[in-house]
């Protein structure tokens, strides 16, 4: 049997916290921040979208804790995380919606990802993604693979 199947995400963007699950026991929990333009499934919205969906990627494994990325990729150089908004930091699991009104989710690049902003996790502040503090995305990233059930709810 997969391993992936085992395993859930539930994002509650009420309560921005995010729970891993194995079958019924919570593996971890973690406050998260969701968009600030609300919920949503319209390209360009910057909204986070609802619904059902899977991991259909994980970058950065590899990489040290704090990494920059700019279109998936790690940069080499340093940049002031105090002067940007929104960078996305450490590892990043790429969503893919499961359902006909987030089908679009992964051409928007909506992931699961670290920040520069950690002060803000806890409240709806991102431009779509779903931030985590960048120690809780990486101990995510470790724990699930890529298939892995993810249901985001309002």
């Amino acid at each position: 049997m997969n391993a992936a199947i085992l395993y859930k995400i539930v994002i509650d963007s009420k309560t921005q916290y995010l729970s891993l699950f194995r079958g019924e026991k919570l593996l971890l929990a973690a406050p998260v921040s969701t968009s600030r333009f609300g919920l949503g499934f319209e390209p360009g919205s910057r909204k986070t979208p609802t619904g059902s969906f899977r991991v259909r990627e994980k970058i950065g494994g590899e990489m040290p804790i704090g990494t920059v990325y700019k279109g998936r990729r790690p940069i080499a150089a340093s940049v002031d995380g105090s002067a940007e908004e929104d960078l996305i930091t450490s590892r990043i699991l790429w969503l893919d919606g499961l359902d006909e009104n987030n089908a679009n989710t992964k051409e928007r690049y909506i992931y699961i990802h670290g920040t520069n902003q950690e002060h803000s996790i806890g409240q709806p502040t991102s431009n779509g993604c779903i931030r985590m503090r960048n120690a809780d995305v990486i101990r995510l990233f470790d724990l699930v693979e890529v298939g892995v059930l993810v249901e985001i709810v309002g």
